[in-house]
């Protein structure tokens, strides 16, 4: 008999019956509210009725279509609904269907654009598992140690943690970017240097937002020096932060930009977007794979962006979030061991550390697991594993935050008693 690999450690004992908009119903009775949305992928909560109908009629039409064999009308009609989302001047798609895909892609294409080798990725960053993208992540060495050598030309310079440095958040931009000036004259220069890549919120690294300033700071240096700058908006995008773009909060546009997780509310399927001129300079060959841009999750991505659109839901995130994070700053206040709240839109962040204020993994995993007891389900992340990260879907009511606030109460009582 076969079983799944030991590592996939499961973050809750839930299995799941079936599942509707913010609730998991398992196979032992219990209603659990999803504040995990698969790791932020399902945007319009578990299986909206829109999504779910593209999805059957589409599997009643086509299934599989490779798409540089045939061509599909559901990747057609995608791409022409995602460029009404997409920044100024980024008019051209290409799809795969993981994030890790995306992101080599990216890579791939600035490195060709360029003819530069190297890239600069930034402290804490998560891009993914597969060799290339492990190799410009240091959200934690889980992801990357224990099958060296990784991807050669990748430098990784300091991200404008103010928390962590116990700076001011100013303070903090003016020393990342001094060092990545400085790692510019000494181990990159700019002839040497394809693409900066970074999250406009980091991710596995501990749902820490990237400060407006500093990702003006990256797009000065990038057009000064004829540097690519990729926005990794893989988690934080699709509406997820109160924006639709998370990058949209510093009002600037990046050279190529990630999508993936919240595209297609849970159906598989990853992008990259760039100009006509950029996307053209890839060589011939360099993007394809079976499977990207399947017909179903295409049709799936259609829906969701109707979604989103008609039921008003990236305001629904900065709304709801708002709530959210006004309700947790109440918890900070009261608890000893929550060090910092932070986050954009419906991607909070919760850090718990001890009194004298170093990380404290052992909480945020009690916090963590009190919580699934209260039919609450959450994710921890963070290099020390001490932040619980709260990801809501897009249409999450405020009756639910509040419950999930009153829950998640409940649960602090329960892990610090």
């Amino acid at each position: 008999m076969a079983t799944l690999s030991p590592l996939l450690k499961q973050a809750t004992p839930v299995v799941v019956d079936h599942a509707l908009g913010s609730w998991i119903y398992a196979t032992d009775g219990k209603r659990y509210l999803d504040f995990t949305t698969g790791i932020g992928v399902t945007s319009t909560g578990h299986c909206h009725p829109d999504v779910v109908a593209a999805a059957r009629e589409q599997v009643g039409r086509i299934v599989h279509a490779q798409y540089t064999t045939v061509m599909h009308k559901p990747l057609l009609e995608l791409t022409e609904r995602l460029g009404d989302f997409l920044p100024s001047g980024l008019d051209s798609v290409f799809y795969a269907t993981s994030g890790s895909e995306a992101v080599e892609a990216s890579v791939r294409l600035a490195r060709m654009a360029t003819g530069r080798p190297n890239i600069i990725s930034f402290h804490g960053g998560f891009h993914g598992r597969t060799v290339g993208a492990a190799s410009l992540t240091t959200a934690g060495t889980k992801f990357r140690s224990g099958f060296s050598p990784l991807m050669g030309g990748v430098h990784v310079a300091p991200f404008p943690h103010a928390y962590r440095y116990g700076w001011d958040e100013e303070t903090a931009v003016n020393f990342a970017l001094k060092e990545l000036d400085h790692l510019l004259l000494s181990i990159s220069g700019p002839a040497d240097t394809a693409a900066f890549i970074i999250e406009p919120v980091l991710g596995d690294g501990g749902y820490i937002p990237t400060p407006p300033a500093f990702l003006q700071g990256l797009r000065e240096r990038a057009d000064r020096h004829g540097i690519v700058l990729i926005l990794d908006e893989v988690q934080a995008g699709v509406g997820r932060t109160g924006k639709f773009w998370g990058h949209d909060w510093a009002e600037i546009t990046p050279d190529v930009v990630i999508t993936a997780k919240g595209l297609a509310s849970g159906f598989p399927i990853s992008a990259i977007a760039a100009s006509t001129e950029l996307m053209g300079k890839a060589w011939p060959g360099s993007q394809g794979g079976t499977y990207g841009g399947n017909a179903v999750a295409a049709a799936a991505g259609i829906a969701t962006l109707g979604v989103i659109e008609r039921e008003n839901l990236v305001e629904n995130a900065m709304v709801r979030g708002n709530e959210l994070r006004a309700g947790l700053e109440v918890l900070q206040a009261e608890v000893a061991g929550i060090g910092n709240v932070r986050g954009r839109g419906l991607m909070q962040g919760v850090e718990f550390t001890s009194a004298d204020h170093e990380p404290d993994a052992a909480m945020a995993l009690a916090v963590q697991q009190a919580a699934v007891k209260e039919e609450l389900l959450l994710l921890t992340c963070g290099p020390n594993g001490n932040v619980v990260r709260i990801i809501p879907a897009l249409n999450v009511s405020s009756d639910e935050i509040q419950t999930g606030l009153a829950k998640f109460t409940q649960a602090l009582k329960s892990a610090t008693s």
